[in-house]
Formats: structure tokens, C-alpha cells, sequence
């Protein structure tokens, strides 16, 4: 498949508490170096997202969609190349989607016809995942819907990803486009297994269309027609999810299936299956008497740990996580209180 020029959008958010105490307020979670490029050297979630979109599709143009506080992450980790839209304050993905579609169209002249690609810049995936750009990028230009999803096939029945139950045409491709009947927020478990008996996938957060189709919604909110004109009126977008704000409430939708790696690193379970080494920083684990726990120190005073299972241990100038791998996705609620 030809990979033409699109314009990838990368969303860089917020600071993921659920790996508080290495990710809070001022070190967000998509920069902190616990992955390994081929090479094993260390690298971010941005590092390798942005690496694997330009290895993949090396005529994408690159827009990071963030605030102020990371620009100087950004450019540390991932030097030039790349455009930046910067939000004026925090209001979720409906309106930093829009800024940065403004920021595309107005600031780097791109044309209303030219497909937009948008995905969150702190997905770990196979390379394979980043073919998809072309995919979604041939899926808009070929008229299939409106608004172009990425769903991935499920592995499990979760309770913590959103579901896109699409039609399912009798003897069609299952890598083909297909048109989206509705969606399914987070269900518990028993709907999540009949949903998955269904043919649903898992909404991963990843969708295209043409870049007009985010200028004409745009329209619905603010009259700015420059970019400065509308980081000025960017109070006035929507605080809400690009999700809820748009996607549920198209009218044209379809979704391209996915099979193969796809995880949300965003809870200590899932991200220590990607570390490489259980131990970092001055620990001394008894390796007879704990299996599968990962203990990262930030501090200079020793941990020592003995007699335990399945539990991360985290210390930084910040804070000490001592958590079992299984209750670790509860841990954000427990940090906002404090």
C-alpha cells in the first residue's frame, strides 16, 4: 500500500497518576525512559511512538498536541521534525483536537482534502500497529464513512476499554473497513464477553478523516479563522472528550480492525511486562523468596526486599508506591486525595 503524505496528529496529555510516584504533575508518564529500543537503549513512549510513525510512514507530517509544560520534553526527547500545537489551558481531547486540526489547516497551510490521522502518543503497539496510518489514510480517501476508527481486536473481555461493535458483512474480509452500529463504554465483564462474541473491538483511541471534516465541526463552536484567533478563544470549545463530543454523535462512522500488540501502558501491571530488568536503581531483591515483582529506586537510600509476590515497589523524592500488581489500576483515585 502506497504511504502518501498525512498529517499525524499525536496527542500528549495529561500526567498519568496511575504511575504516580515516577509519572505526577511535573513528569508526565509518556516521557519516562522504562521502555527498550532494538538496540536496548532506553526510550520513552514518545520516543518510540514518534520513532515507529516516522519509520513506518516517512512521509507523515507530525503534529504533537500538548500544553506548555512539555515542550521542553518534546524537544528533548525528540529534537525536531515535528510541528506543535500547544493548549492554553486543559479541556480534554474534543478541544485539543480542534486547536491542533487549526493548527494543520492555518499555521501549516495543509489542505482541507488531505486526510488527518489522530492517536495518542503514549500507545505501546507493534511496528505493524503503525502501518494502519496508510490504511485509515486510503479508508478516507476512498469515501468509506465520515470518521474512520482504528479498533483493535480483543484479547480478553475488559472492563477498563470502551467498545466499537461494528456491522459485520457475511463473508467479508475481517481486515476490511467496516461501518460502526455503536459503541459501549467500559462494560462489566458478561457484556464485554458477549460484545467480543460479536465481532466488537476495542476503541483504542486512534481515528482519521479529512482534514475539512475537523474545520467544518470547529465552525459549530468558535468563528476564529487563524490559529492565534483561536488559542484566544479556546475557552469557548467544548471541555469534553473528542469520544462523547464527537464520535458517538456521527452520523457516517466506520472502523478498521487491528490484530496483533496493542496496550495502554497506563497502570504498573501493564507497564512492567515491558520492563526489562525487575530492579533499578540501589535494591537488593532475595531472589529465593519473591517472583515477579519490579522495584524501581529514584532515591539514594537502599530498598531491600524479601517474602513477596506479584507487587511493584516505587521510590522517588516524590513518593513511595508499595502495591500489588493486581490492585495497581486503584492507586490514582488514592493519589488525587492526597
Amino acid at each position: 500500500m502506497s504511504k502518501r503524505a498525512v498529517n499525524v496528529v499525536l496527542l500528549s496529555g495529561g500526567s498519568g497518576t496511575h504511575l504516580w510516584p515516577l509519572s505526577n504533575a511535573v513528569r508526565s508518564k509518556q516521557f519516562l525512559k522504562v521502555l527498550r529500543d532494538d538496540t536496548g537503549t532506553p526510550e520513552s513512549m514518545v520516543q518510540r511512538t514518534v520513532r515507529l510513525v516516522r519509520s513506518q510512514n516517512p512521509q507523515a507530517t507530525i503534529t504533537v498536541a500538548t500544553s506548555a509544560s512539555q515542550l521542553d520534553f518534546l524537544s528533548a526527547q525528540i529534537g525536531d521534525g515535528y510541528k506543535v500545537s500547544v493548549e492554553p489551558e486543559r479541556r480534554d481531547t474534543a478541544p485539543a483536537i480542534m486547536l491542533a486540526a487549526a493548527h494543520v489547516a492555518w499555521a501549516q497551510g495543509a489542505s482541507p482534502n488531505s486526510t488527518v490521522v489522530v492517536m495518542p502518543i503514549d500507545t505501546y503497539a507493534d511496528p505493524s500497529y503503525y502501518d494502519n496510518i496508510a490504511v485509515l489514510d486510503e479508508t478516507v480517501r476512498a469515501g468509506c464513512a465520515e470518521l474512520v476508527l482504528l479498533g483493535v481486536k480483543p484479547t480478553y473481555p475488559s472492563q477498563k476499554f470502551g467498545y466499537i461493535l461494528p456491522v459485520r458483512a457475511s463473508g467479508g474480509d475481517s481486515a476490511s473497513p467496516l461501518i460502526v452500529e455503536r459503541f459501549v463504554e467500559k462494560p462489566n465483564k458478561e457484556l464485554a464477553t458477549q460484545l467480543i462474541a460479536k465481532g466488537a473491538l476495542w476503541n483504542c483511541g486512534v481515528f482519521a478523516c479529512k482534514l475539512s471534516y475537523l474545520l467544518d465541526l470547529l465552525e459549530k463552536y468558535s468563528d476564529a479563522k487563524t490559529y492565534d484567533e483561536l488559542v484566544e478563544q479556546y475557552a469557548r470549545l467544548p471541555k469534553n472528550s473528542f469520544d462523547y463530543e464527537v464520535v458517538e454523535k456521527a452520523a457516517s462512522v466506520a472502523v478498521v480492525p487491528y490484530e496483533g500488540a496493542w496496550k495502554d501502558l497506563g497502570t504498573w501491571n501493564a507497564l512492567a511486562e515491558e520492563l526489562v530488568e525487575p530492579v533499578a536503581g540501589k535494591v537488593c531483591l532475595d531472589e529465593e523468596t519473591t517472583s515477579n515483582v519490579h522495584v524501581i529506586n529514584e532515591t539514594d537510600l537502599p530498598i531491600v526486599v524479601a517474602g513477596i509476590h506479584d507487587a511493584v515497589i516505587v521510590a522517588t523524592p516524590d513518593g513511595i508506591l508499595v502495591t500489588s500488581k493486581q490492585a495497581s489500576a486503584r492507586i490514582k483515585d488514592m493519589v488525587s486525595m492526597q
